[in-house]
């Protein structure tokens, strides 16, 4: 799902960066000291899962988990996912610090979706629902950043609508296997350590 650099145009890539810092500050507020571990573990979760990329035009897909870090972050997905996001484009040269902010806008929305969307359901008292709810996260999250991702090229030229659709194709797989992936992630968590469950910053 990275966006290489150099196919986005400057519009593009200027809204991007001012909505990632955006996200990011709001993120940071919402994060306290004891939050920070969870915010580690969940950022360096991210950095690996998408260590094995896919190369598909102009993009790439790989494993993010990225439903499972907004629903157990919250506003935070936003710092956690543009630190991992840095560290991958300076150290593995995947995506970009020039398309920084878009990539992260691109994952951290979707992550932010899950959170609001399918949080009450994995802290619900019902283990079909908990899972439910994860699954639907997990998939849910590589449909939403496909699309994103398709859009943003779509924005930036008429030369990418072609790669734009075959990432919405590509992804739907993908989407299956995050969601049962999540599940079982959640599933776990659930059992071992249920309050992590509970999103940072939220009310309950």
């Amino acid at each position: 799902m990275h966006i290489s650099e150099g196919v986005l145009s400057g519009e593009v890539l200027a809204a991007g960066a001012v909505v990632a810092v955006a996200g990011a500050a709001w993120g940071l507020k919402k994060i306290q000291n004891d939050d920070l571990p969870k915010v580690a573990i969940m950022s360096a979760t991210f950095f690996i899962a998408s260590l094995i990329h896919v190369p598909l035009g102009p993009a790439s897909l790989h494993l993010v988990l990225g439903g499972l870090v907004g629903l157990l972050l919250g506003w935070a997905s936003f710092p956690a996912l543009l630190v991992a996001l840095a560290l991958q484009a300076l150290l593995f040269s995947f995506g970009g610090l020039v398309v920084l902010g878009v990539n992260t806008v691109v994952m951290a929305l979707p992550a932010l979706a899950c959170y609001y969307l399918f949080s009450p359901l994995v802290r619900s008292n019902s283990n079909a629902m908990c899972l439910t709810g994860a699954a639907l996260a997990g998939a849910g999250y590589v449909l939403v950043a496909g699309s994103l991702s398709a859009l943003v090229l779509y924005l930036s030229g008429e030369a990418f609508i072609t790669a734009a659709q075959a990432i919405l194709l590509a992804h739907l797989p993908l989407a299956a296997l995050e969601g049962l992936i999540t599940a079982l992630a959640v599933g776990f968590i659930r059992r071992v350590r249920p309050a992590m469950l509970f999103t940072i910053g939220s009310l309950s």
